[in-house]
């Protein structure tokens, strides 16, 4: 048997193996628990408390975790009290109104490309039913800090350098959140990994979820966690971790089925990562000069 004869079989038997492995069937509930609850307008079966919210909780016990140990190991100005002061409100009321109206904003549309909160403003309020956007809680957490920092006096740059060592962990919580609910789901994949998601049909999917986990919640932790210490410049860590978690978000986005379009020849998600990268690299590129 020639070379090539051998290496055509050989890739053949690996794609029938492939082909033949029993794929996982996702059968997870978004719920954790359903509180009994007597019957009253939506509420038709109890209470839910879904795991995407508690991720939500989670991700702002592990940030005022985090942000106390550092504060106990004085390696940040803030004592115990000022991190309760910074998490509650300001990080909570940034991430909450500013990845809810991000939704609207950037994914949220018609079958006609129109808002569907111009249709249905109470939407907007409508957390329960799902639909936050990381690109704009970005933007509502930024806001909080200039306004946190205002009022105490501090750096806004400084204090950005400070919260993105909790931020990715929150990331990483939601995208596992999202892979429990079954949502946001990859491109097919006949990869021994691959899972079958039975809303989406019977072809397994990758799950991407867990992708997103790991380049935009983990990694990008471990980053942060080890580069903190080291005393970069105003802004060099804010800066780093955008570009991480952009480039993660990016690649990962390639895996992903894309719920919510095009444009530019890249998905939606895509296209609103680019301005996170952009400032990311305007923030670094602003801390070297300041260093030469």
């Amino acid at each position: 048997m020639s070379l090539a004869a051998l290496l055509q079989e050989t890739a053949a038997a690996a794609d029938a193996a492939v082909t033949a492995a029993p794929f996982w069937r996702h059968d997870l509930s978004p719920d954790l628990v359903r509180i009994p609850f007597p019957k009253f307008g939506a509420i038709q079966d109890g209470i839910p408390i879904r795991y995407y919210s508690l991720a939500y909780l989670l991700g702002l016990m592990a940030a005022w975790w985090l942000l106390r140990r550092l504060s106990r190991q004085r390696r940040i100005a803030l004592d115990e009290n000022g991190v309760a002061d910074l998490i509650i409100p300001y990080a909570l009321l940034g991430v909450m109104l500013g990845g809810r109206i991000g939704y609207v904003l950037f994914y949220d549309v018609d079958g006609d490309g129109r808002w569907a909160w111009l249709r249905a403003p109470w939407k907007v309020v409508q957390i329960w039913e799902g639909g936050m956007a990381s690109h704009g809680a970005f933007v509502g957490v930024l806001l909080a800090l200039a306004w946190w920092s205002r009022r105490h006096r501090g750096s806004l740059l400084g204090a950005a350098d400070l919260v993105v060592t909790t931020v990715p962990a929150g990331l990483c919580l939601g995208r596992i959140a999202n892979f429990i609910n079954g949502e946001l789901v990859g491109d097919p994949s006949s990869l021994p990994w691959a899972v079958i998601f039975p809303r989406e049909g019977a072809e397994p999917r990758h799950p991407s979820q867990l992708y997103e986990a790991f380049a935009e919640g983990l990694l990008p932790l471990l980053w942060v966690l080890r580069r903190y210490p080291l005393r970069l410049p105003s802004g060099r860590l804010a800066g780093e971790f955008l570009l991480l978690y952009s480039a993660g978000r990016i690649v990962c986005e390639a895996f992903r089925s894309p719920d919510d379009g095009y444009g530019l020849g890249l998905t939606a998600g895509q296209v609103w990562t680019l301005p996170l990268a952009a400032f990311g690299a305007y923030l670094v590129w602003r801390a070297h000069r300041r260093t030469e």
